[in-house]
């Protein structure tokens, strides 16, 4: 009995931690033992490296310099979304999501190609940008156009869960609405954005892909570009890379405990029943003009200008001749899909590798999901933080993590240098993500529904087939779209684990546009996004829909 009652968990953590526990405890090994001895070595090394002070010092300035922008451009559009006449204007959210969704090494060379010497922008107003885009401020802004609606989407959920008698309380402070605004309800946000940024600034410094194109091209080196120069550079250095990827796992686990912190000590119950807005004041046309105005600005640098950059690219017949109908072409679409080429093997390895590896993800996300529910038993919580490791975790440390794990000398086999070896990558980075969308599908069932099973009698098999899977079944499928549409377009993983002569979607656009091949790269970029706007939208549906049954 006591063996039946605790297999679920026991399989699920055996499969849990050979997926995410042992890679970091690979890191863990080989940075502070050396010939089975515990050894400080390589960690002094690095800390005593110049350079390596330097990268460190670039990737914290750099994770507060985006802080400090995203926060100037979300909240603002929280503002207008949820206090102005776009209020209803929810297709918006949508669109908004896109930038974030966009993989940011695309992002960043659009921005590129945008701003170059003899680029777009030069070609379209007829001189160079009148200021240095190529510095730091414009790797912020850049990395800002890609994270701000994360702290948008925050922030807006914040304001709408606000209740309606803390804006009327701002009356008694007279009848100045942007300082009664600043008086109350801007310290209620404090909990709900500092949280968001925390969070911001985890992803700023577990990012690859902009400091991967434009962080090079203005020699601002940070912690992911780093570790992938060690790993990847003549000599390489496994120990330094370790050491390196230790650091930053030692940083982002601080900012996770302070986010959790913060969000046990200092959150404030901002939701009693009463309407989100109890008054509603009428707009100028200014306020209109303003709001509209700003929306525009902000969709046309997210997504306008990079996107713009990536097609015009994609459909060049001549790169270095003027932007013209004379010189574009479908040629590149055309070599993308025909069978034998190297795009057309690029992309069939995406499609196959995430498929396979959202589907793993789901199964496993599925099971996680049933057994740890609402976390409430010690096994259950620590389930729950083991499936959502690589949310916390930079997805670097554990790429370092699994190249050292499956190259280990005791293992009777291994994977590495295999196809598989990107499929198990792709399920240790996003398995949260199935984990999350089922338990969010699994929160939103009736406690009287687990008690119905017992018309199944004691038949497990039947219960998962006849009542989760039915139940569970839009979750478990946008939880397998989320994880689909990001490991096709994981960049830094695949350059670091594909098997020789093995490319995916994400190394050949990465590989075109180091060797100067750009609209053949660009060519692949347009369908990956495409291939996630699709999936964005098929999740919102299914939200959306799921969101119609319940109610």
């Amino acid at each position: 009995m006591i063996v039946r009652r605790y297999a679920p968990f026991t399989v699920l953590f055996i499969i849990l931690s050979i997926l995410a526990v042992a890679p970091l405890l690979a890191v863990l090994g080989y940075t502070f033992f050396e010939n089975g001895n515990l050894s400080f070595e390589s960690v002094r090394l690095v800390l005593e490296n110049n350079s390596i002070i330097q990268t460190m010092q670039n990737s914290l300035l750099l994770g507060l310099y985006v802080i400090a922008l995203t926060t100037c451009i979300a909240l603002p559009l929280a503002i207008i979304r949820t206090k102005t006449f776009l209020v209803k204007s929810d297709w918006l959210d949508i669109v908004f999501i896109i930038p974030f969704m966009t993989p940011p090494y695309i992002g960043s060379m659009g921005w590129i190609l945008f701003m170059q010497h003899n680029g777009y922008y030069q070609q379209l107003f007829g001189a160079e940008a009148p200021f240095t885009f190529f510095s730091v401020a414009g790797m912020v802004f850049i990395m800002s156009m890609h994270l701000y609606p994360f702290l948008y989407l925050m922030l807006k959920n914040a304001l709408i869960r606000m209740d309606g008698s803390f804006q009327d309380a701002t009356m008694i402070y007279g009848n100045h609405p942007v300082w009664n605004w600043i008086r109350v309800v801007l310290p209620l946000l404090i909990s709900s954005y500092v949280m968001a940024a925390l969070l911001v600034f985890i992803k700023t410094l577990a990012e690859f892909g902009t400091p991967a194109t434009f962080g090079k091209r203005i020699g601002y080196d940070v912690f992911t570009t780093e570790i992938h120069a060690y790993l990847s550079r003549w000599p390489i250095n496994i120990s330094a890379a370790t050491s390196l990827s230790l650091v930053l796992l030692s940083v982002c686990m601080i900012v996770w405990y302070l986010q959790n912190v913060i969000s046990r000590k200092y959150a404030y119950g901002t939701l009693s029943g009463k309407s989100a807005s109890s008054s509603q004041t009428k707009e100028s046309l200014l306020i209109r003009l303003v709001s509209s105005s700003y929306v525009l600005i902000i969709l046309v640098l997210s997504i306008g200008i990079p996107y713009f950059s990536i097609i015009a690219t994609s459909l060049l017949k001549i790169r270095g001749e003027a932007l013209s109908l004379a010189n574009l072409t479908f040629q590149h679409y055309s070599e993308l899909f025909t069978v034998g080429s190297s795009s057309f093997s690029a992309l069939t390895n995406s499609i196959s590798f995430a498929f396979i590896a959202s589907t793993v993800a789901a199964v496993i996300g599925f099971s996680a999901a049933l057994y740890i529910r609402d976390a409430k038993t010690k096994p259950q919580q620590l389930l729950d933080f083991v499936s959502l490791l690589s949310n916390i975790i930079p997805g670097i440390v554990f790429v370092v993590g699994l190249i050292l794990f499956w190259n280990a000398g005791w293992l009777p086999a291994t994977i590495y240098n295999t196809n598989w070896m990107p499929i198990v990558t792709y399920i240790v980075l996003f398995l949260p993500y199935s984990v999350q969308y089922t338990k969010s599908a699994l929160s939103q069932l009736h406690p009287s529904i687990q008690q119905s099973n017992a018309v199944f009698a004691q038949n497990y098999w039947m219960i998962v087939i006849r009542v989760w899977l039915p139940l569970l079944g839009q979750g478990i499928l946008a939880g397998w779209m989320m994880t689909f549409i990001i490991s096709m377009r994981e960049l830094v993983g695949s350059l670091l684990i594909l098997p020789p002569a093995i490319e995916t979607s994400a190394t050949y656009i990465y590989s075109q546009f180091e060797q100067g091949d750009v609209s053949k790269g660009m060519a692949m970029a347009v369908i990956t996004v495409l291939l996630t706007v699709i999936c964005i939208f098929l999740i919102e549906l299914l939200q959306r829909k799921a969101s119609y049954t319940n109610e």
